[in-house]
């Protein structure tokens, strides 16, 4: 998953667990479970996913389909995760949420409440922005499939990634 913070990415997930079958790594869920109020400290994000990595590969080993919802913004984590799943004979698809940047901010911040997805609270600005500012977009071989995060629907997802075709 690729997207800004509530660009729909957690929403996206979700509908493909519910359209496949595939099991759930949710990121942010994991951060609040592991940590309560996290600092997102790059001390705190290194152990998050270093536990997530290996659940992930863990699944794969067994023959699971996973979902890894956690915004792989830095291409070396995408091919970190390419990688891992290459050593189970698994396929990969990478997702870009693409939301206007305003939207994403609103869902992330403002109006948290209104979205169960939104677990960890509403982002400050400052972090909404860094986060942002990071994103490297996917690069032409990574062949991403992309979203509309303002148009999330299950058939619209389905149709997407070619889910039931």
């Amino acid at each position: 998953m690729v997207g800004y913070p509530g660009s729909g990415k957690t929403t996206v997930s979700r509908i493909i667990c519910d359209l496949t079958g595939a099991e759930h790594i949710w990121a942010d869920f994991e951060r609040k479970t592991m940590f309560g109020t996290p600092t997102h400290s790059p001390a705190e994000s290194k152990q998050l996913y270093m536990c997530l990595n290996a659940e992930a590969e863990t699944r794969l080993a067994a023959g699971k389909s996973v979902i890894y919802d956690t915004n792989f913004n830095f291409y070396d984590d995408r091919e970190l995760m390419r990688a891992v799943a290459a050593r189970h004979n698994a396929d990969t698809k990478l997702v870009w949420v693409q939301t206007p940047r305003d939207i994403a901010f609103a869902r992330a911040s403002i109006d948290v409440h209104k979205h169960d997805t939104r677990v960890l609270g509403d982002i400050p600005k400052k972090q909404f922005d860094r986060m942002a500012h990071n994103l490297q977009p996917p690069r032409p071989n990574e062949q991403p499939v992309i979203l509309d995060g303002t148009k999330i629907t299950p058939g619209y997802v389905a149709g997407a990634l070619r889910i039931g075709q």
